[in-house]
Formats: C-alpha cells, sequence, structure tokens
C-alpha cells in the first residue's frame, strides 16, 4: 500500500486548482478535449542561488495517478458549486462525461534523484488535453516541494562534509502532508535520519531523537534527569546539555556516564541546542576526551542551515552531527521552487501533424520551448559535460551543437567521438495510463544523488557565485523556436 493509500484512502482527483477544471469544461464544449497534447514541467531558476537541484516528488506523483478518477463524491461536491449567477457552474453532461474518464496519458519523467538544472524538462506528460490539464497542480505541487527539499538537504549535507544531518523539522513543518514529504526529500537528499516516526514508517528511513528540555526540568536537578533518563534508554543516551549551564550540563553527563559503563552501556554523546555553538563545542570535546569518552558524539542544533555550518566548520567546532529543523523542512531561504508547466504541441488525432506551441513573454526566462522534449547528458572524462535540450523527432546525430537558451550567441560544439557516454534523462513512467516504471526505494534514491552529484564539476556545488552548468537547446530546435516566435510577433 503507498502512503497516499495508507493516509487518505479516497480519491485525491480534486486535488488541483478549479480552473483546470472550468478549463476542461470549456474543452469539452469545444470539441478539443480529446485533442491530443504535450505539456512539459520545468523550473526557471536553481533554488538557493545555487548551482544545480536534486529532482524529487516523482514517486509521490506516481502514487497520486496510479488511481486517477473522479468518485460519485467529487462529481457530487462539483454539482454544489455556483457561478456569478448563482447556477451550476458545471454542466450535468460534462460531470457524467468526467466521471467515466480512464486516465490514458504517456508521461515520461526525470527519475528522483537526478541533478537538474533550469529550463530542462522534469515531466512530459503526452495525452488527452483534458487529462494532461487535470494533472497539471498535482504534479506542480508534488515535483515543486519535493525538489526544493531535497535540494536544500544536499546542501546542508555538503556543508557537513560527510558528517550526519539529521531532519529534525516535523515540529515547523507546513501542515501533515509538508511535514512527510520534507522528511522523505531530506533524506534523499543525503540527511541520515529523521525525527518524524510516521515518515520512518511509510518510507521506510531511519529515525533519530533523544530527550527535550522539559525531560531535564520535570526532575529536581540536571544530574537526576540525565540518571533516570539513562536508566530508562540506556542504548540511546544522548543528554541534551544546556537546559542550565551547557559547561556544567557536560560534566553531569560525563558523571552518568561514566556510571553508565560500569554498568555495561555506554554514553552516545550530548547535543547543543544553544549557545556560541564552536566555543561550546570545543570545550566540550576536551572535557568528553580529558574524562575518557573519545568517542561519544556531540550533536548540535538551533536553527542551522549549510551557511551557519559552514561557519562553524571554518572556526574548528567539534560537532559531529549535524540536527536540521525548520531552515530545512521549510526551505527557510527560498519557499518555492517556481516550477511551470507549459503546452509545447498539440494535434487533433493521432496521426495529424503536431501544431508546435510557444507561451511568448516580455521575460526571456518566461518564454518556452515548443515540441516532444528529450534532454541528453553527455559525459566526457566521466564527467557531466553538458546537457543538450532536444526534440524527440530530431535527436542529434554524431555531432551536438548547443545554443545558449537565452544568448545564441553562445554555442557549444561537441564531437561525437569524444563523449565517454549520453544518457537520455527522461525514461517511461506511464504508458496509456499503466504505470511502467519500477518503484525505487527512498534508500536507492539516496544513493544516487551521492554518485550523481561527483559526476559533475565542484564549481556547481560553490554556495556563492557557483559556476554555470552548460544547457542548451540543440541547433535546430532552437531555430525552430526562434521562427516559431518570430511568426508569433508578426515577423
Amino acid at each position: 500500500m503507498s502512503h497516499i493509500d495508507a493516509l487518505y484512502k479516497s480519491s485525491l482527483a480534486l486535488l488541483t486548482d478549479l480552473y483546470q477544471l472550468t478549463m476542461c469544461q470549456g474543452y469539452y464544449h469545444a470539441g478539443i478535449a480529446n485533442h491530443e497534447a504535450v505539456f512539459h514541467l520545468t523550473f526557471r531558476k536553481n533554488p538557493f542561488k545555487g548551482g544545480y537541484a536534486v529532482a524529487c516528488g516523482l514517486n509521490t506523483a506516481i502514487e497520486l495517478l496510479r488511481n486517477f478518477k473522479f468518485t460519485e463524491d467529487d462529481i457530487a461536491y462539483l454539482q454544489t458549486l455556483n457561478g456569478n449567477d448563482d447556477n451550476p457552474l458545471f454542466d450535468a453532461t460534462f460531470l457524467r462525461w468526467l466521471q467515466k474518464m480512464e486516465f490514458s496519458c504517456d508521461i515520461h519523467g526525470v527519475p528522483e534523484g537526478t541533478i537538474v538544472f533550469p529550463h530542462e524538462p522534469l515531466i512530459r506528460v503526452q495525452g488527452p488535453l483534458y487529462q494532461c490539464q487535470l494533472i497539471e497542480t498535482m504534479l506542480l505541487n508534488t515535483i515543486n516541494f519535493e525538489t526544493l527539499i531535497a535540494t536544500k538537504a544536499a546542501r546542508i549535507c555538503q556543508a557537513a562534509q560527510g558528517e550526519p544531518v539529521l531532519e529534525f523539522g516535523l515540529r515547523r513543518a507546513q501542515g501533515i502532508d509538508g511535514s512527510l514529504s520534507a522528511s522523505r526529500a531530506a533524506y534523499i537528499g543525503g540527511c541520515a535520519a529523521t525525527s518524524n516516526v510516521l515518515a520512518g514508517k511509510l518510507f521506510d528511513i531511519p529515525v533519530k531523537g533523544t530527550h527535550a528540555h522539559s525531560w531535564i526540568m520535570c526532575f529536581e536537578s540536571e544530574l537526576v534527569a540525565f540518571e533516570e533518563y539513562a536508566q530508562s534508554m540506556p542504548n540511546n543516551c544522548v543528554f541534551l546539555v544546556d537546559t542550565y549551564d551547557t559547561l556544567e550540563g557536560v560534566k553531569k553527563a560525563i558523571e552518568v556516564g561514566k556510571h553508565m559503563r560500569h554498568c555495561g552501556h555506554e554514553m552516545g554523546g550530548i547535543r547543543l541546542d544553544s549557545g556560541d555553538l564552536a566555543y561550546l563545542s570545543i570545550e566540550a570535546r576536551k572535557l568528553l576526551d580529558a574524562a575518557g569518552f573519545p568517542k561519544a558524539v556531540i550533536v548540535a542544533s538551533n536553527d542551522l542551515d549549510e551557511h551557519l555550518i559552514e561557519s562553524l566548520k571554518a572556526q574548528g567546532a567539534t560537532i559531529s552531527v549535524w540536527g536540521v529543523g525548520t531552515k530545512l523542512s521549510t526551505a527557510y531561504d527560498q519557499p518555492a521552487l517556481g516550477g511551470v508547466y507549459k503546452l509545447s504541441a498539440i494535434r487533433e488525432g493521432k496521426h495529424d501533424p503536431w501544431n508546435y506551441k510557444v507561451k511568448l513573454s516580455e521575460q526571456m526566462e518566461k518564454i518556452s520551448t515548443p515540441g516532444i522534449l528529450q534532454v541528453r547528458r553527455v559525459y566526457i572524462n566521466n564527467q557531466a559535460h553538458a546537457d543538450i535540450i532536444y526534440s524527440e523527432e530530431c535527436p542529434p546525430d554524431d555531432v551536438f551543437d548547443l545554443v545558449d537558451i537565452f544568448d545564441s550567441t553562445r554555442r557549444k560544439h561537441i564531437e561525437y567521438d569524444d563523449i565517454d557516454d549520453s544518457i537520455d534523462l527522461l525514461l517511461p513512467i506511464f504508458e496509456k495510463g499503466k504505470c511502467t516504471f519500477g518503484s525505487q526505494c527512498a534508500r536507492y534514491v539516496r544513493d544516487q544523488v551521492a554518485v550523481g552529484l561527483t559526476k559533475f564539476h565542484s564549481g556547481i556545488k560553490r554556495f556563492a557565485n557557483p559556476h554555470e552548468y552548460p544547457v542548451g537547446l540543440e541547433k535546430g530546435l532552437h531555430e525552430k523556436k526562434q521562427k516559431l516566435i518570430m511568426e508569433l510577433r508578426g515577423h
């Protein structure tokens, strides 16, 4: 059973914006609802002013689409909606037709854990126009948020330089769904565990946690509190030491740790949750080592993110485990990825020629790309060298001519003989409405992120002024796009 089924046990077809349904009724009345269409989901800027993003959310989208249909209860609700004249918003014939819908789209997607870049399609949807339209909001909702959190987690784990990062954001996350999605995406991005027990159960990811300040305050003294916790949970003793006086708390934790050792148990370590984390961790490390606890970990929390962790590392902090909550699970410094979903081609029937579509804008980054798109990643010397967006109707041959999306004077010529390997990023996910993509557990996807990041130049991973990885249009696709733009602008 998927986590969607486990939590909701009902249809989620109404997880959409109202205008998707009003447009669908319009398509139905115009007689074009079953015209074949192609849409692409992309994002326009790397999040957090970084150099890359980590694709995530496809698994949730698959679960939502496996049983995509409108139930009698859904239709009954839609019948209650009225327009501006207080008459029904949707007519009965349309709603009866909608209830009979059988999802039949073909979907290609970039697997979770793939390193991706702006303007590359993460999802391609092809099928009846009205169905492509109905799933837009659902796809954006899942891909936008989970990609954002997975990317933030990857950056935080990079700053931690291989030391474990624990996701502690449940209490600050955006509701139940937000917390579950964030916990899974954070794990995929590289976190070692989560405090979210329900996420642990649903996604089979490790859970970690010890005790809060309230535990300490419930006893007559800090020492007694540590003693009671050690007696109750001798195999889970990381003591929170900053309730009253941090370094005195460390000394009391050591005292209890010695008694635990005498009884055959070992203190796990201490946790710092306030104050000067660099200074306190250095002093705590001295105390622990001098007392014979060199393996005791020092866990730190307190509004951490990649920038603060990087700073603490530079100051010589002796923290060995990082608990990150609010700024990870809420994507604190960028609340949305900004993904978009645009129509790129439409035709009346499967044997008719495609009518390619471009959405124009005064802003270059908002002009869409026409066609049925694929992304090919080229590797040279075992490193990702460039990504080429091309039309599946005209795939590249032995030569790759890459044209920058925003500056046609910037071009890259790649000879086939120079290429070690190349892969197409968009893989088949659904065929005629049936899922054909094998499920991937969170642990496997997490490993893919770690391996994938090693394939890119370190410059894209810089937090400040990262290197811009080359992404562009195949020359023929660029020319097709420019021709369409000129025609639409009357030139």
